[in-house]
């Protein structure tokens, strides 16, 4: 088994998982052990990127088949007076 040592812990955030550990019955060192076995072990829901997420939340509402403009020539670029 390996072992860490985390440095420059917030005193507030100590005292959470002190707390949060007495609460369960069991050691600081215990809980933060169960914290991370259980965090690190859930897999990821996130999706690869931005657009997935988004597709994802609209999903379920349907979709929408939009009329494409049509094309038309490049305006010519206005002439302003000097």
């Amino acid at each position: 088994m390996a072992s860490i040592t985390i440095r420059n812990l917030d005193d507030g955030l100590k005292q959470r998982l002190r707390l949060r550990a007495a609460t369960h019955g069991r050691s600081m060192e215990d809980e933060a052990r169960d914290i991370l076995r259980s965090t690190l072990s859930a897999e990821s829901r996130r999706p690869g990127n931005l657009a997935e997420a988004i597709r994802q939340r609209v999903a379920a509402l349907g979709g929408v088949e939009l009329e494409i403009a049509p094309r038309e020539p490049i305006r010519d670029a206005p002439v302003f007076p000097e």
